[in-house]
């Protein structure tokens, strides 16, 4: 299994995505790409960070920068949270946890009082090389933005 830390190249990956689109890594060399996993559609929080990314979509595409969520949910049920948030990215589906087995996001976490495998929220950025130049883990999802599209200006000077 390969181990990914800051500084690795990434390995090119596909994965389904919603509009009825393969997402593959190598596609987007030359640009700055935001990987962010999240646990479930359509749930307060993860409705809420897509919601951020979402509204801070034009930050991004002035730094060259795409945004793709990444969940376990399948494709129809990212589809469905797609139109409904109107999310102007891409969500890949990740249900036989190919991405989140190489980025180490699943963990267990206590639900309700028992323990449950599930995503840790986690944000990648990978520079225009492929090489990950940044990971936040255990997200919190205020101002998360805000440190992901600083860390984008200062990595493009």
């Amino acid at each position: 299994m390969i181990e990914i830390n800051v500084g690795t190249l990434i390995p090119d990956f596909e994965a389904s995505s919603t509009s009825n689109k393969t997402f593959k890594l190598s596609n987007y060399k030359g640009q700055f790409v935001v990987l962010y996993f999240y646990p479930k559609d359509n749930t307060p929080g993860c409705t809420l960070e897509g919601q951020d990314f979402r509204d801070n979509i034009e930050g991004f595409n002035a730094l060259n920068t795409v945004v793709v969520g990444i969940s376990r949910d399948s494709l129809r049920s990212h589809d469905n949270f797609k139109c409904k948030q109107e999310f102007p990215f891409e969500l890949l589906s990740d249900e036989d946890e190919i991405l989140c087995q190489l980025f180490d996001v699943i963990k267990m976490k206590n639900m309700y009082g028992k323990q449950v495998r599930g995503i840790e929220r986690s944000t990648f950025l990978i520079d225009p090389q492929g090489i990950l130049i940044c990971e936040w883990r255990k997200v919190k999802v205020k101002n998360h933005i805000d440190e992901i599209l600083e860390t984008i200006t200062t990595a493009k000077k």
